[in-house]
């Protein structure tokens, strides 16, 4: 059992770990580990953030395109909403993937290099690392995901095609139109489809990715506790 006897996380009488508890071989090994994961989160952390950016270009440009001509569909926004949830829905595959190399990375600073530096740590924290290593998991769900990459960028987006989408709606309208209900609904009309189900449907939608938010974790795994 690691953590026991004199090799890698030898225990001292008084329960402090020993200057020699790591040999050269198994001090070098996790230290080139830790370097690996440390450069698979630099790359994913790039890739999360060019994956943000397609967002915003395709909002940007989708969102000149509607409101540069009148004559453009306002449906133009449910596109942009659409393609940004594909966005999301990458995003979070790749913040997943980050964040096993995170864990493992989280596992290191808080247990290797203070053992090395003489600090008292949980001596099985091996088997920790080894069950990472053994079946690489995420330590957050999909859904979770999803939330914490909403909370971070994606709800800002979305409110800005909200917005947006509304101000097109507006923008339509003969100067001096006065907005009444339930017959400004007809505004959101696309060929055949009544206006007050593509509102019920934009409001739907909108319900869900603020529920992934508020249900992600707010707390990473390894901070618990």
């Amino acid at each position: 059992m690691p953590g026991r006897g004199g090799g890698v996380g030898a225990v001292l009488p008084g329960g402090g770990l020993s200057e020699v508890s790591y040999s050269t071989n198994a001090a070098n090994a996790l230290i080139h580990l830790y370097r690996a994961e440390v450069g698979k989160m630099t790359a994913y952390r790039q890739r999360l953030d060019m994956t943000t950016n397609w967002s915003v270009v395709t909002t940007a440009g989708l969102a000149s395109f509607a409101l540069g001509d009148v004559n453009n569909s306002h449906a133009t926004f449910l596109f942009a909403m659409f393609m940004n949830y594909f966005f999301l829905r990458l995003e979070a595959r790749r913040f997943r993937s980050f964040e096993i190399a995170h864990h493992r990375v989280r596992i290191m600073e808080r247990f290797f290099y203070p053992a090395m530096l003489g600090d008292n740590v949980d001596p099985g924290w091996h088997q920790l690392l080894l069950a990472e290593l053994a079946r690489p998991r995420s330590p957050m769900s999909r859904s979770d995901a999803l939330g914490w990459r909403l909370s971070r960028n994606y709800l800002w987006i979305y409110a800005a095609v909200l917005l947006a989408w509304l101000a097109k709606l507006d923008l339509a309208q003969p100067k001096g139109w006065v907005l009444e209900f339930p017959d400004a609904l007809s505004l959101a009309d696309i060929g055949s489809f009544p206006g007050w189900l593509v509102f019920l449907g934009v409001g739907v939608f909108y319900t869900y990715l603020i529920a992934l938010a508020y249900r992600a974790a707010r707390t990473y795994p390894l901070e618990e506790g």
